[in-house]
């Protein structure tokens, strides 16, 4: 009898061990050099509100802000993320471009990504296809479109990153038409909403409007300007056009569909009502800002 429960608290103690001693998932989070105006492109001030979010959440998640802006000067503190969240300037001046294949060699072994507003805008060729195997779409000059306007954001999937969102909406630079993978496999659309006319009133031009473009939203389609991907080899992506405003982290809701998709990608459980996390007041708004524009 007393051998039998020595067995049973042995199989117990067992079972528990791994997850007391279970290490939390890691978040790193680069943020951009200065490229807007203030408040606008916020990318370390925008990445440290999120951070001090997910470390204050008390969900197993570590974040961990890299100290310089740009690509990190130290490369380790890379290897053991289990999601990267990136902040920052695109297209031609985007901190991956120098280092796509080492990039690519993290995608490839299961990490996470997340990519914040210019930050999804890739260039045309090799670029715009790592960004598509990494978070299966991004923004793509003379295809999609960077207007201010102010979506109606009021039905959500099935998915962890909805978890706790409510019906909001908020005025920014949603970019839209983006380039996703074929047939969107592997894509699930999280922010969707029916861009107004005026999103189009400018000309044509690299960000501003295309035949495709108008063709979209005259018929009807709704634009979809957040995004999960479930990477056919394993790993998430997710990809977010807003945030050109700084302001708009004040939004719960807008912030709470972010900070559930960097927990996803990490794949750290998502509470059913979401990470909790307090709204920045507005003199948390003016702190960290970048000095030098």
């Amino acid at each position: 009898m007393r051998i039998g429960f020595c067995v049973v608290l042995f199989f117990a103690v067992s079972l528990l061990l791994p997850a007391c001693g279970q290490e939390q998932a890691k978040v790193v989070f680069l943020s951009g050099s200065p490229s807007h105006g203030r408040l606008k492109h916020e990318h370390r001030a925008g990445n440290i509100i999120l951070a001090e979010a997910l470390n204050e959440s008390g969900l197993d998640v570590e974040a961990v802000l890299v100290p310089n802006a740009g690509y990190p000067l130290d490369t380790s503190i890379l290897d053991d993320a289990d999601t990267i969240v990136l902040f920052c300037t695109g297209h031609n001046r985007h901190v991956l471009n120098p280092h796509l294949g080492e990039f690519d060699a993290l995608m490839k072994r299961g990490t996470g990504v997340v990519m914040i507003h210019w930050a999804t805008e890739a260039e045309k060729g090799k670029p715009g296809e790592k960004f598509l195997e990494w978070m299966g779409g991004f923004c793509d000059l003379d295809w999609s479109v960077n207007p201010h306007w102010t979506p109606k954001f009021e039905d959500f999937p099935d998915h962890p990153i909805s978890n706790g969102v409510q019906p909001f909406s908020v005025n920014d630079e949603w970019y839209f038409h983006m380039r996703f993978v074929d047939d969107m496999k592997g894509v699930t659309p999280i922010l969707s909403d029916l861009p107004p006319p005026a999103t189009l009133k400018r000309p044509d031009g690299p960000r501003s409007g295309n035949f495709a473009v108008r063709k979209a939203v005259l018929s009807g389609e709704k634009q979809h300007v957040a995004w999960a991907y479930q990477r056919p080899a394993g790993g998430r992506g997710f990809g977010f056009t807003g945030a050109h405003n700084h302001k708009s982290w004040q939004n719960d809701d807008f912030r709470k569909v972010v900070l559930n998709a960097i927990l996803w990608t990490a794949k750290v459980k998502v509470p059913e009502n979401g990470c909790p996390s307090t709204r920045p007041s507005d003199t948390q708004i003016e702190d960290n800002l970048d000095e030098n524009k």
